[in-house]
């Protein structure tokens, strides 16, 4: 089967050879030229532009964008909408909205197309383990593009679904990573007390490799823990700057609209934007007025 990609970063070009080795052709498209032609040495079929990609279809084109959200995702279907035939399908794999997808569903199908979200997890890790697929839309396309599902997911049968009308995708990928904050949050936490208590000159790398075995919170993200610190136990070199996808924040505006209480995923949102913040002004107020009620002692630069 043909798929056309556009994004070969690293995540895209997991994916592609993935599906290479799994018997389709991908079509691939990106504006850096060594991912293109990295594409094509591997076996895949890798084009300069959009109207390449298009002409190197013989059939049904189905067109999987793996680009950042938001505004690149609407100029690329822009882009791509004058080369496609009614019953073209396009997928966005990325971190959309899934306000977005449900937009762009409406706005595809209204010209003749197909449209599929894919929440899309795994990361690094999807060409050895398989990515879980989170998808949204009709019947068809999503029929259509089930061998595709099959090559990417971790088994023909596990790790992948179809979630609902268009945008539940892109809607179940938001959550799923908001909870993904919650776990890294209670991680790191618990990991820092085991820092703290010092009389116990505990081994964290340890730790983490007897969890991994027969705990209640064994877990993939357990096993990337424990190996990063086996790598670098006291992670020497690191900058406390943790970034976030967006995706977090989508999840518990909905919380807020839909009157959920989601106290954990917010609070680990929270502690990712004051990882970023230097010389921190929240705390130095806090300072001030411990010292201006209680005449408690105030550090100084």
């Amino acid at each position: 089967m043909q798929l056309g990609l556009i994004g070969l970063g690293k995540m895209g070009g997991n994916m592609a050879e993935r599906l290479r080795l799994g018997g389709h052709e991908v079509i691939g498209f990106d504006f850096n030229a060594e991912a293109v032609a990295k594409l094509t040495a591997s076996g895949n079929v890798g084009v300069s532009s959009l109207e390449d990609m298009a002409a190197k279809f013989t059939g049904r084109k189905a067109i999987w964008l793996m680009v950042p959200s938001g505004k690149p995702v609407d100029d690329t279907i822009a882009k791509l909408e004058p080369l496609l035939k009614p019953g073209d399908i396009l997928i966005d794999g990325g971190n959309s909205n899934y306000k977005d997808s449900q937009r762009r569903y409406k706005e595809a199908t209204a010209k003749g197309f197909q449209f599929v979200d894919v929440g899309t997890s795994g990361g690094v890790w999807g060409l050895k383990e398989g990515y879980s697929l989170m998808f949204g839309g009709d019947k068809e396309p999503v029929e259509y593009l089930t061998p595709i599902f099959e090559t990417l997911a971790p088994s023909k049968t596990t790790g992948w679904g179809h979630m609902g009308p268009a945008g539940s995708g892109h809607f179940v990928k938001m959550v799923h990573n908001g909870i993904e904050y919650g776990m890294m949050q209670a991680f790191a936490e618990g990991f820092s007390i085991f820092q703290a208590k010092e009389e116990f000159h505990l081994d964290l790398a340890q730790i983490a490799e007897v969890w991994r075995y027969g705990s209640v919170v064994r877990s993939w993200l357990l096993d990337l823990t424990a190996e990063a610190l086996a790598k670098n136990p006291s992670l020497d070199g690191l900058e406390a700057y943790v970034a976030d996808s967006g995706e977090g924040r989508w999840t518990v505006f909905e919380a807020i609209d839909l009157n959920v209480s989601a106290p954990i995923i917010t609070e680990s949102l929270i502690r990712r934007i004051r990882s970023r913040e230097e010389n921190n002004f929240t705390d130095r107020m806090l300072a001030i007025m411990r010292n201006a009620f209680g005449g408690h002692a105030v550090k100084k630069d």
